[in-house]
């Protein structure tokens, strides 16, 4: 089956990769004392940092259905799915690099490695996807509650174990991306997505304007741009330093 990528959903997800670019370009600028900001606590920045992460797994739950609609081989979803995982991998090392104490072990692209497996084989859940989104969210603040009355579920805060989200404080780390709540938001968007592709079809294959094509380049290179972007804006600021 010939497959072909939409235009709305590229456009979508450059548009939080604009986004995004421009919250790490903000963090970088505070990293070199350019600026002073609390990306850890400030709701300005943590809240960005959720809508940011929130609309990137969105649209990776609109692509998974229309990679199920049209029929995407599993030989072609594990390659699509090994080459996020390298990139995962290649995340944690250069983060180990520039930040070994809080380096990343589990943030938005091995988060994005497990959900994209976990929404594939959920794809024919149809219905039920809304509900199951509206659980993982849930799950927080119940997990929450559960740890303030069974001390002994401390293990959950574990490396080991705080990849399912399912803590009572947040790891020490530059980015976390757990199960709980955001593959919610990865089923929310497979359950839009389905429903769009049924009884609303022309809204997700409607060419968009011309004027949205470079938000459609970059959101359909979002992988390579996410991969680059950090290193060229930070070896740019760093060449900035040492000449200032």
């Amino acid at each position: 089956m010939t497959r072909s990528r939409l235009d709305s959903i590229d456009t979508l997800r450059g548009l939080a990769v604009v986004w995004m670019t421009v919250f790490h370009f903000c963090f970088d600028l505070n990293y070199f004392g350019y600026i002073r900001q609390d990306f850890y606590h400030d709701p300005l920045w943590t809240w960005q940092r959720t809508a940011i992460v929130s609309l990137f797994l969105f649209c990776a739950g609109l692509g998974q259905a229309v990679a199920v609609e049209q029929g995407q081989s599993w030989p072609r979803f594990w390659t699509r799915w090994a080459q996020v995982t390298a990139c995962a991998l290649l995340v944690s090392a250069g983060s180990y690099w520039m930040f070994p104490k809080t380096y990343i072990y589990f943030g938005v692209l091995h988060g994005i490695a497990l959900m994209l497996i976990l929404t594939r084989f959920s794809a024919r859940w149809g219905q039920w996807l809304w509900l199951a989104g509206a659980i993982m969210f849930a799950l927080k603040p119940l997990a929450e509650l559960a740890h303030a009355q069974w001390p002994a579920l401390d293990f959950l805060n574990s490396q080991a174990w705080n990849w399912l989200g399912l803590v009572s404080r947040k790891p020490i780390t530059e980015d976390y991306v757990p199960l709980t709540p955001w593959l919610g938001a990865m089923w929310w968007g497979l359950a839009c997505g389905q429903l769009l592709l049924r009884h609303r079809r022309a809204w997700v294959t409607s060419r968009m304007p011309r004027q949205s094509g470079p938000l459609a380049w970059l959101g359909r290179w979002s992988l390579s741009w996410y991969m680059l972007h950090q290193p060229v804006l930070m070896g740019a600021l760093m060449l900035v330093a040492r000449w200032r």
